[in-house]
């Protein structure tokens, strides 16, 4: 395999490069921002939206499937949602050679294409709460340079949408949301912070919008995901109204919930290394790869002898294979590390004859399991091992954090600053001009360590004490 790009110093050309070699994405589709998922990609996948999946149906989430294409009309009743996108829609015009006779988009995002048939869903107060969600592809037309799965033109994206009888009832479906991303992110072995986004960057038409962001590359964040709470703001336009006990009416207050394949790009980029991909365990397409190493007698014995271990971890749910090509052992540690699989075993007549195993995990850990306890050995291996990425995965994550109290520490680039912001907006716009990128919001829910018990400081711009801390650095 060609040598990779240097991570540290072209990370977006390394990033490129090791999906490429990894069969993530293929990278040659003639329409740009498009990509091309491979079956090795396509099984990663799958398995972060079964994560997806886990995650939000135990909230009362059910799947649904709704069109692609939204009438012009449908588009526009929300005034400043259109706004928000009517410079990235990608226009249908034509039925063949037909001009039609309303304008349609391709689904930039699917509040327009649902809420007109939740009014007809949604009658009375026992209807509600409703909870659905689809997994579906995006198209916005992004100007700026495409990068794989970090910035495209179609998304595949995750879209939980809840109606809600109040704003209250709204809030906690906002916390059941942002409490699931969490178990998301534990698999994921990523660390995050969790940003209110300020007024002038909030999801058009949103009452509020809480973003999952990802310290990532060159000192620059990662949005993989958002929240946001709609109040009524959409209700009334689509007439998404219901009937209460005593007989009057109300209109929904809405939410949603949205995560799309940055997700996937923030864990590969965040954890690979040098030698390629690093996939935490739970979402890894393969977790166990078997490598028979025979020698100049008994090659049949020891593939058999390896082809016996996979199936037995198949059996017990551990994702394995077992590589009996033709290529030299070495060859094979290297292909299946940029990979990024969590875990090699090697087999030869040594490991047949005396039962013990030797494992090598992805991040140069090494150990024995006995052939007796081949599952569980295994199973506490992968254990330890996500143990050690997210640990690593924090110390990089706390490295790119600084504390600045004054202007004059905001030096781009390099860090994520965490400040004192007294929420007015031209504060925050002094504020991103310092640090050349964006206020990415007052921090929600758990403060990173270096935050732990300190006291908001001042507003960085102007030394107004009634400030709460924020995070503003350089987004992707």
């Amino acid at each position: 395999m060609p040598e990779l790009p240097d991570r540290k110093t072209a990370f977006f050309e390394w990033f490129s490069a090791v999906l490429e070699q990894a069969g993530i994405t293929d990278l040659r589709y003639p329409v740009k921002g498009l990509n091309v998922w491979p079956p090795y990609g396509f099984l990663a996948r799958r398995l972060l939206d079964r994560a997806l999946r886990e995650a939000v149906e135990p909230l009362g989430y059910q799947e649904v499937s709704f069109p692609t294409l939204i009438p012009e009309t449908e588009l526009a009743k929300e005034s400043e949602h259109i706004k928000g996108f009517e410079s990235q829609v990608y226009w249908v015009t034509h039925g063949g050679t037909t001009p039609l006779d309303v304008r349609l988009c391709l689904r930039p995002t699917s509040e327009t294409a649902m809420y007109p048939i939740f009014s007809l869903w949604i009658r009375s107060h026992r209807d509600l709460p409703l909870r659905v969600y689809q997994v579906v592809n995006v198209f916005r037309y992004e100007t700026k340079t495409t990068r794989p799965l970090l910035r495209v033109r179609e998304i595949h994206f995750f879209e939980g949408h809840t109606v809600q009888t109040d704003e209250t009832a709204a809030d906690r479906q906002v916390s059941d949301d942002l409490r699931s991303f969490a178990r998301i992110a534990q698999e994921a072995a990523l660390p995050y912070l969790l940003c209110r986004r300020p007024d002038w960057d909030k999801f058009p038409g949103a009452h509020y919008s809480i973003a999952f962001d990802v310290p990532f590359a060159e000192g620059r964040t990662l949005q993989v995901g958002t929240v946001h709470h709609y109040r009524d703001n959409f209700s009334r336009p689509y007439g998404i109204s219901f009937e209460l006990e005593d007989g009057s009416r109300a209109f929904a207050h809405q939410t949603t919930y949205g995560l799309s394949e940055r997700l996937l790009g923030a864990i590969l980029g965040g954890h690979g290394d040098d030698r390629g991909l690093v996939f935490p365990p739970p979402l890894a397409p393969v977790q166990v790869v078997v490598i028979p190493i025979p020698g100049k007698e008994g090659r049949e014995g020891v593939e058999a002898y390896a082809g016996a271990l996979v199936e037995e971890l198949q059996r017990a749910g551990i994702r394995s294979k077992v590589d009996g090509g033709p290529d030299r052992p070495g060859a094979k540690f290297f292909t299946w590390e940029a990979r990024g699989v969590p875990l090699r075993l090697e087999v030869g007549q040594r490991e047949v004859s005396s039962g013990n195993l030797s494992w090598t995990d992805r991040l140069g850990g090494r150990g024995k399991v006995p052939r007796t306890d081949l599952v569980p050995g295994v199973s506490q291996a992968l254990e330890q091992f996500h143990r050690r990425l997210h640990l690593r995965a924090q110390e990089t994550f706390a490295a790119q954090l600084s504390v600045a109290q004054r202007m004059e520490e905001l030096t781009p680039p390099g860090h994520v600053y965490l400040v004192g912001w007294c929420g007015k907006e031209d504060c925050g716009h002094r504020i991103e001009e310092r640090v050349q990128g964006g206020l990415l919001g007052t921090l929600e829910g758990e403060l990173p360590k270096v935050l732990e018990g300190r006291p908001p400081s001042p507003c960085v711009a102007c030394g107004d004490a009634r400030a709460r801390w924020a995070a503003a650095g350089r987004p992707l």
